[in-house]
């Protein structure tokens, strides 16, 4: 049984009061402001993140089987120090070049480097100078190098090269020619007598016969025997157990190796 409840014990029901927030604008512009600040310090951080990332790649390309000596060639492109004294080609049981000496069947030592020096008429690539002079001070041999602009005049070129590079020591090795592109309008002929005009210049001033760097359908196409076979010839050619061309003194097989003592992946070569 229940009993009925009497008026003055009823629950009286009270509305409830609504409270307007208000917007508290300092409040607002303090949280923008450390968004702002967030955005910032992440974009500053990602190249070097993104260094990290890159310099942790544990395996690259495969090395072509023989008994090779290796050596690497750089350009501002390869970021990071580079350890001079522990510069070595690691493989593991694949033959493809790795990072980690735990993963590595066989250790060779790099025994060459080449470095982009210059380009056309002024520009000079930013980290020659002080990498120049660092491996300078190590027991493996340096080489520079210039990028050849079909556009500009040969001889502008060669000594925009030798006054950036200034004198070679006994131990150095010879300069070198990058040609690998070609502006319109520039015939066969003209290409191969300007490059003759650089590499006369530069074999005159060091006393040193230059090497010519190509890519093997450029020398196909464009160089004429007069170039081919009068200067040795370091060739790029990927993918291939052996170049086509037979007479190359330098083989770059990779752009995708990576090297104990470089960041990230860098052009890997063979010397005959």
């Amino acid at each position: 049984m229940t009993s009925k409840q009497s008026p003055k014990n009823k629950p009286v029901t009270r509305k409830k009061k609504v409270r307007r927030r208000t917007i508290n604008w300092q409040e607002v512009k303090s949280w923008v402001l450390l968004l702002l600040i967030g955005l910032v310090l992440y974009f500053l951080a990602r190249p070097a993140v993104e260094e990290i990332i890159v310099s942790n790649i544990d395996s690259g390309a495969t090395v072509p089987p023989g008994n090779w000596k290796y050596g690497v060639d750089l350009s501002h492109h390869n970021d990071g120090k580079i350890l001079w004294d522990s510069l070595f080609v690691m493989t593991d049981a694949r033959g493809r070049t790795v990072r980690n000496l735990e993963d590595a069947r066989e250790v060779q030592p790099v025994s060459f480097v080449f470095m982009k020096a210059t380009e056309g008429v002024s520009h000079k690539d930013r980290r020659f100078a002080s990498r120049w002079k660092e491996a300078g001070q190590y027991p493996l041999s340096r080489g520079a190098y210039h990028f050849y602009r079909t556009s500009k005049d040969p001889a502008a070129q060669a000594q925009h090269f030798i006054r950036t590079v200034g004198s070679l020591k006994y131990r150095d090795l010879p300069p070198v020619l990058d040609i690998e592109t070609l502006h319109g309008g520039c015939t066969k002929e003209k290409l191969n007598a300007d490059l003759a005009v650089w590499l006369e210049t530069v074999e005159k001033h060091y006393g040193k016969r230059p090497i010519v760097y190509t890519y093997e359908t450029f020398a196909r196409d464009f160089l004429l025997p007069s170039i081919t076979e009068k200067y040795p010839i370091w060739i790029a050619h990927y993918d291939v157990r052996r170049p086509q061309r037979k007479d190359w003194g330098y083989w770059q097989f990779t752009d995708k190796a990576v090297v104990h003592g470089i960041n990230g992946l860098v052009d890997l070569n063979v010397m005959q």
